[in-house]
């Protein structure tokens, strides 16, 4: 065993011996764009297997305390044939050949290192060191020199980026000497000029999205004319995207004497709901001369099949449609009871460690696609607070979050006091959970019923803030039909965890655990009664978790605990059986003044209601046929009793 271990350490020096590797380029600052850093490592011999080495990057802020905040494995990369190897996003121009997303490099006071060894030997948190350093960079954008960091390296020397004033445009550069010079970026050039003059290829789309059944053309050029045949292949393929949903050439020539040639792709328009796609066109086999000046191409494919629920958007929403999925008898446990023995009843059915589960945050992102799915296009969800669809594939993955959507914990995490817990990050599916129970707060990060699809920016602005003006009330202009789904799931997460509450007023963060305003909440819960789109919402959720929101299904108990029943005895109005056999259904919804009424059995009598509660007309002894309601435009709730039940609608009229 020893002789094969000390065998392997001299490959492993033999290798170090015969090529140095060191940080040739670092480009970590571009403010304009902060899209297009990198680093750059040189091998002194060219074609260099990096097998055995890490790239390390060290946090040399009061809080990352010098220690490393990401690690790169170069096992299976190769420099090129100057001897480079570039690490950097697709932004980047020339490509590098080992990719990274955007603004991951941080600015400075920091250090980047080359060690051998492997990912894991760094894990995040890890105190910057010199065993097995085979090279190091400390620098700054204009930051205070971190001697600190400096000396755990065994540097004497930090490099200021920004030394000229012109850190966007300026990266680090290692000269043949060791010293090192500030100046315009050069990635995959040596840095005085030398080597190999790689002949640079690009391509160019005319769009960024097409929809099934297009057709587009891959144009594709080099900066000077081939003085042999160019062969290459490309790829269009990624995830569920493959060869079956294109046609067209992907094997290219361009002939000796030129520097151009194109392809057309026609996109397969097939009959199958697959939802949106990205396809990613690449080079697979460039020869060495060659050098790709962009690749790894993201093209949006719109599915042209996506499915339109029976269902309305909640900005014209509902009701009636999509019956609840409780179980019988799921709440039968609260009738007879008032005040705190009806609270915790409530509460014993939904944070039942018997039967409840708690699911990570990263699965949220796939309940998310499900629950809030936007019901007039399946490829969408539909973003709380701003009242739009927007494509799945939209989902933030990294600092940008212009154009996305994240989740949005409507009681927020800073006022909740919960956070990411282990294994948070592992979207591990419904079969895989963690038993949860009242006092598991920390669940309440992962917790569905309480967890939105947002917009990125309008998730931002909404911030912790409190609930109504003159703090939070939702962006100007919007139908509001967001709000009393948000009261219903804080008021649902205030009896589902021991330690939250809903207040009067307008509570600071400090203690935590206290969210307002319940005055304002309780409004938007009685002027926007659970809709179609909310109870599916429900239903998705409870295959997940185990548990429901009971507001959704039982909006009176809002009432019962915080409201105007408040002491009096809860009884079931309707039991889930009830309100199958009372199915009345209004139409058209929204309506410019007429409804059609369907569903009718005996002598029924129609109530109608502003949103303020207040009686406006009534009709006796309708029947299944046209009734004017003779309103104004607005939102109104149509009382029907029938069969001694009754149920309340809530309409739109135009």
């Amino acid at each position: 065993m020893k002789q094969i271990i000390t065998l392997g350490l001299f490959l492993l020096m033999s290798q170090f011996i015969i090529s140095q590797i060191v940080i040739n380029e670092l480009d970590s600052d571009t403010p304009s764009i902060d899209t297009v850093e990198f680093i750059e490592l040189k091998s002194s011999t060219p074609n260099f297997p990096l097998d055995g080495y890490v790239v390390v990057l060290f946090n040399g802020s009061t809080n990352g305390g010098d220690s490393s905040y990401f690690t790169i494995d170069l096992d299976g990369y190769s420099t090129d044939i100057n001897g480079l190897l570039l690490i950097g996003s697709t932004n980047v121009s020339p490509v590098p050949q080992l990719l990274i997303a955007t603004n991951v490099i941080q600015n400075g006071a920091d250090a980047v290192a080359v060690y051998l060894g492997s990912w894991f030997d760094f894990p995040d948190g890890t105190l910057a060191t010199t065993t097995n350093l085979i090279d190091a960079l400390a620098y700054d954008t204009s930051d205070a020199d971190d001697a600190v960091l400096m000396g755990l390296l065994g540097l004497t020397q930090q490099i200021n980026e920004n030394i000229n004033g012109n850190k966007d445009n300026e990266s680090i550069q290692r000269n043949n000497d060791g010293t090192y010079t500030v100046k315009a970026p050069t990635p995959r050039q040596l840095n005085d000029g030398s080597g190999v003059v790689l002949n640079g290829v690009s391509f160019a789309v005319a769009q960024t999205q097409y929809t099934e059944g297009d057709s587009f053309d891959i144009t594709f050029m080099t900066e000077q004319v081939v003085t042999e045949v160019l062969n290459f292949d490309i790829v269009l393929s990624n995830n569920t995207f493959d060869t079956s949903d294109f046609t067209g050439n992907t094997s290219l020539t361009i002939p000796i004497g030129q520097n151009s040639t194109s392809t057309t792709i026609s996109l397969v328009d097939d009959v199958n709901d697959e939802g949106d796609e990205i396809a990613i066109i690449s080079f697979v086999s460039l020869p060495s001369q060659y050098l790709a000046l962009n690749d790894n191409v993201q093209i949006r494919i719109v599915d042209n099949d996506f499915v339109i629920a029976p269902w309305g958007i909640p900005t014209s929403p509902t009701f009636g449609l999509v019956a609840s999925t409780q179980p019988n008898g799921y709440y039968n446990s609260l009738d007879g009871l008032s005040d705190a023995a009806l609270r915790q009843a409530l509460q014993d059915i939904i944070a039942n460690p018997a039967t409840v589960r708690a699911q990570t945050y990263a699965d949220v992102i796939d309940i998310l696609k499900e629950a809030d799915q936007n019901p007039a296009n399946s490829n969408q969800v539909w973003l709380v607070y701003t009242e739009q669809g927007r494509a799945k594939l939209d989902f933030q993955t990294d600092s940008n979050n212009f154009g996305k959507w994240n989740r949005e914990h409507t009681y927020p995490r800073s006022r909740g006091g919960y956070f990411s817990i282990n294994l948070d990050d592992v979207a591990d599916g419904k079969d895989v959970f963690w038993t949860t129970e009242a006092d598991s707060l920390r669940h309440g990060n992962s917790d569905a019923h309480a967890l939105r699809a947002a917009d990125g920016p309008e998730n931002s602005s909404r911030s912790n803030q409190n609930y109504g003006s003159p703090e939070y009330d939702g962006p100007t202009g919007n139908l509001g039909s967001f709000k009393g789904d948000v009261a219903r799931s804080v008021l649902y997460m205030a009896v589902r965890y021991n330690g939250l509450a809903i207040v009067n007023g307008f509570p600071t963060t400090n203690p935590i655990g206290n969210l307002g305003d319940l005055a304002t909440l309780l409004n938007w819960h009685r002027n926007d009664p659970p809709d179609d789109f909310e109870m599916n919402r429900n239903n998705v959720i409870y295959t997940w978790q185990f548990n429901r929101n009971p507001f959704i299904d039982q909006p009176d108990l809002v009432e019962y605990i915080w409201g105007n029943n408040i002491g009096d005895t809860w009884n079931q109005a309707l039991g889930i059986s009830d309100t199958k056999v009372l199915d009345i259904q209004i139409y058209p919804n929204p309506t410019t003044s007429k409804i059609y009424i369907k569903g009718i059995q005996d002598e029924t009598n129609l109530e109608v209601f502003s949103v303020e509660g207040r009686k406006i007309n009534s009709f006796k002894n309708i029947d299944n046929s046209v009734l004017d309601l003779g309103l104004s435009s607005g939102v109104y709730f149509i009382k029907i009793t029938s069969e001694s039940k009754s149920v309340i609608k809530k309409v739109i009229v135009k």
